[in-house]
């Protein structure tokens, strides 16, 4: 083996560890630091008898988010207001693969409704169901990583997915109702008219602020189109001029970043049922989950 083939092959892997990794966590930052620890990892250990690379990446990667969610749940309890997820921007193919069935999977496990269900999960049961579930990974590959017996692996996997329920599947909105969705909200912001908008909601939609006690956000989430409707025409109409809306993809689905200058100061995206109404607002405004926005895609 070259010098240059360890390297190589953690590039190969690095894509799907760092998916890997911020699916576990909700977190960016998090999870390219857990990819750097692994790879360090990776350098300092003998190779000569792993059999599979990708296998024990895999392992040493999951290990170390295991470890940090114990330290980050322990964070939250201490977290000021609503905690979403830190989002990502992706473009085109953000998933890398080849075949349409795994990236609409891929795709579908990058949402914000789905990393926020995933929270709802043990840390054992998150991972195990990803690796398996999302991953494609065998059981005695999950138990393995796990350090638990195959038939534990596999109760942890039921578990999951009763949990986690209809948001494992994803709501293939018509991009026509997705733009209609995205120039309704637009046209709140711009006039402080919400007509449009409220004939996409739910019953029972949701807006939820994510400001981490760093930055003005709303502290508990706004429930049912009257409550969400006013927020938006008498705060965000105010705060916010059209202009600054620029559409981008966040977490594989159509949403908005919000600029003021050559800073971003928010973002928003959207969660709908399966009867195609609008079901959850998302607006992250906390700046430590901003600041990775744009960067490189997420597998």
């Amino acid at each position: 083996m070259s010098e240059a083939d360890p390297a190589l092959r953690f590039q190969a892997a690095r894509p799907m560890l760092l998916g890997l990794a911020y699916r576990i966590l909700g977190s960016r930052a998090d999870a390219e630091d857990a990819v750097q620890d692994t790879f360090l990892k990776w350098q300092a250990n003998e190779r000569g008898d792993i059999v599979n690379a990708e296998a024990w990446l895999t392992t040493a990667c999951t290990r170390h988010c295991l470890d940090l969610l114990k330290a980050a749940d322990r964070a939250r309890v201490d977290y000021v207001g609503t905690w979403l997820p830190e989002p990502v921007q992706t473009a085109g193919d953000a998933t890398g693969d080849d075949d349409p069935s795994r990236a609409a999977t891929l795709a579908s496990s990058l949402t914000t409704a789905f990393l926020l269900a995933l929270q709802r999960l043990t840390p054992k049961e998150r991972a195990a169901y990803l690796l398996h579930e999302i991953f494609d990974r065998p059981y005695p590959e999950v138990a393995a990583t796990l350090e638990l017996q195959e038939p534990a692996c596999r109760q942890l996997v039921t578990r999951a997915r009763q949990h986690i329920g209809h948001e494992r599947v994803r709501h293939d909105t018509p991009p026509a109702r997705q733009r209609r969705l995205l120039d309704a909200f637009r046209e709140a912001i711009s006039t402080g008219s919400t007509a449009v908008l409220a004939t996409l909601l739910s019953d029972d939609v949701r807006l939820s602020s994510d400001g981490g006690g760093k930055v003005t956000a709303a502290r508990r989430v706004m429930r049912g189109p009257g409550e969400v409707l006013r927020f938006i025409e008498a705060g965000l109409h105010i705060w916010w001029p059209p202009e600054a809306l620029v559409e981008v993809p966040l977490n594989g689905e159509p949403g908005f970043v919000v600029r003021d200058g050559d800073g971003i100061v928010a973002t928003v995206s959207f969660a709908w049922n399966d009867a195609g109404q609008l079901q959850d607002v998302f607006i992250m405004r906390n700046p430590d989950k901003l600041a990775r926005v744009g960067g490189p895609a997420i597998h």
